[in-house]
């Protein structure tokens, strides 16, 4: 049994998907500038249950095992994490993010009610110099129930907003001081909903996540945060915003959205170095789409769509993160119940080629991320508790287990942050 699991989860390499890899300018292929002698801190955001000694109202959320944000040091040489701390939050800090200027860290907290409000809530801390700790500097509402994603517009001015439950998205300032002001746009998604099975699932697939009503499942501004983009997974649509910095309000564009196919459920999507491909995952058809984007007008035209799956794969399969490597020459799609991330090549023209799958060595790879110089990859496997760390062929795409573990609580996203000397 043990040889045919491995042999299951093994991880093919095909010659020729390398060897159809991006040429790229010298200044894609650079990895990221990092002082190896500062101290690296990875936060990671839970799903936590309410803690009575943290919350004095109450919360309505399921059951988590994280004790809410939790910082560690990084061993720069072997990847291994080390808790440095917790900070207490009994609100499901599922998605954390820091600004540019590495002082101020942002959670959304997943929550469908506090106390009377029927909405979550994002929090705002100051990130401590010294050591990484965090200190609370306020909360806000979120524009919706669930808030599930967060993102910062390229001024750092705003912070970008999706309501997974609430099925909408908002626009929070960012004060000069770090904290957060009330919403200055919220926009709720409308629609038909698409149906419950998704035309592109794997033979035999019974996935079925938000196909029930709107949810907006992630937003982002693009590089020249002259439009947002937002995915509604309930509606099978990306919506792209035109985005005032002046009032921090968005308007639709026009076109205003685009369709993915019924019952997909796009979930994630990330722009590649260049600005001008968009790779999007959709959850319950286990498929990237690429689109061409263009910059000047923000439209989206779909151009090739690839699974995320092994050849020969059946069953239910639920895909989370996508990212697209610094250089520019891999994207990486997680699959939970495969359990696996899927690798593949960037062409010259921006299309993919399945390389390998590597298998995270947990359950229910929610989300993953690459450390700042992009030689380790961290997998929170949400059922599992825990994080596993994988070394980077930066040559081929291939991921290597490292043999490190870390204990968390359903872990929910992890970023990372060098500490001034």
């Amino acid at each position: 049994m043990t040889s045919n699991m491995t042999s299951r989860r093994s991880f093919m390499m095909v010659a020729t998907a390398i060897a159809g890899a991006s040429q790229l300018p010298d200044y894609l292929l650079a990895a990221e500038e990092t002082d190896s002698s500062k101290q690296l801190m990875a936060y990671v955001g839970t799903f936590s249950s309410p803690l009575k000694d943290v919350l004095k109202t109450q919360v309505d959320l399921p059951p988590g095992n994280g004790r809410g944000i939790h910082g560690f040091r990084v061993n720069r040489q072997t990847g291994a994490l080390t808790e440095a701390f917790v900070e207490p939050m009994g609100t499901s800090p599922s998605c954390v993010i820091i600004n540019a200027a590495g002082n101020c860290l942002y959670s959304s907290n997943e929550t469908d009610r506090v106390g009377d409000s029927k909405e979550g809530t994002v929090t705002a801390f100051a990130i401590e110099p010294r050591d990484g700790s965090l200190k609370q500097l306020n909360t806000v509402r979120s524009g919706g129930a669930g808030p599930t994603y967060l993102s910062i517009h390229p001024s750092g001015k705003f912070l970008f907003v999706a309501n997974y439950f609430g099925g909408s998205v908002a626009v929070l300032p960012i004060l000069n001081d770090g904290r957060l002001g009330e919403p200055t746009d919220v926009q709720q998604d409308e629609g038909k909903i698409g149906p419950t099975k998704s035309v592109q699932a794997p033979p035999g697939s019974f996935a079925f996540s938000g196909h029930d009503r709107t949810h907006a499942h992630m937003i982002q501004p693009d590089p020249t945060g002259r439009f947002v983009l937002h995915v509604d997974l309930g509606l099978d649509r990306i919506y792209i915003w035109k985005f005032d910095q002046k009032t921090g309000k968005l308007s639709p564009n026009s076109p205003a959205s685009v369709s993915l196919p019924p019952g997909d459920g796009p979930r994630h999507f990330y722009f590649h170095p260049n600005g001008r491909w968009f790779y999007s995952i959709q959850e319950e058809g286990s498929t990237i789409v690429l689109f061409d984007y263009d910059a000047e007008s923000g439209k989206l035209a779909p151009r090739q769509t690839i699974s995320t799956l092994p050849p020969g794969y059946t069953g239910s399969n639920f895909c989370s993160e996508i990212l697209v490597s610094a250089d520019g020459r891999f994207v990486y799609a997680g699959n939970r119940l495969h359990d696996s991330i899927g690798i593949f090549s960037i062409g010259e023209d921006g299309t993919l080629t399945h390389v390998a799958d590597e298998w995270t060595r947990g359950n229910y790879p929610r989300s993953f991320n690459f450390d700042p110089t992009g030689e380790f990859l961290y997998c929170c496997n949400q059922r599992a508790d825990h994080v596993t760390v994988f070394k980077v062929n930066r040559d081929t795409g291939l991921l290597q287990f490292t043999g490190h573990y870390a204990p968390v609580g359903n872990p929910s996203s992890i970023v990372f942050l060098e500490l001034p000397n």
